[in-house]
């Protein structure tokens, strides 16, 4: 069996260009391993419904359920930004749709 790379279509950070983005202008995705994906806000059941909603996209994106490893949860109470921090560590690889990427050359091989 020939093993044959895959081809990930990733932008600058290393995630996939087509994976959802938090809609929001305080959230984002951010670069470290087991990314966090954060969403600000001064009001919590906002940020986590944010953060929830994004969830739901990416996963449908991905095709299966994004690897979470932790929730984190954190405040800053200067006056410089939002109140609260939810921060959702997910998995590079799926983040990059290494999954979608697998199938779609499983499928390739199938019908050849």
């Amino acid at each position: 069996m020939t093993e044959q790379a895959i081809e990930l279509d990733l932008d600058e950070t290393g995630v996939a260009r087509d994976l959802p983005q938090p809609v929001h202008q305080r959230d984002e995705v951010q670069q470290v391993p087991y990314r966090p994906v954060q969403f600000r806000d001064d009001d919590l059941p906002t940020a986590l419904e944010r953060s929830a909603a994004w969830l739901r996209r990416a996963q449908e994106w991905l095709g299966e359920p994004l690897d979470v490893i932790a929730v984190h949860l954190d405040y800053d109470d200067s006056d410089t930004g939002p109140y609260y921090d939810v921060k959702l560590l997910c998995n590079e690889e799926d983040l990059a749709g290494a999954p979608i990427a697998v199938r779609a050359q499983q499928a390739q091989v199938a019908t050849n």
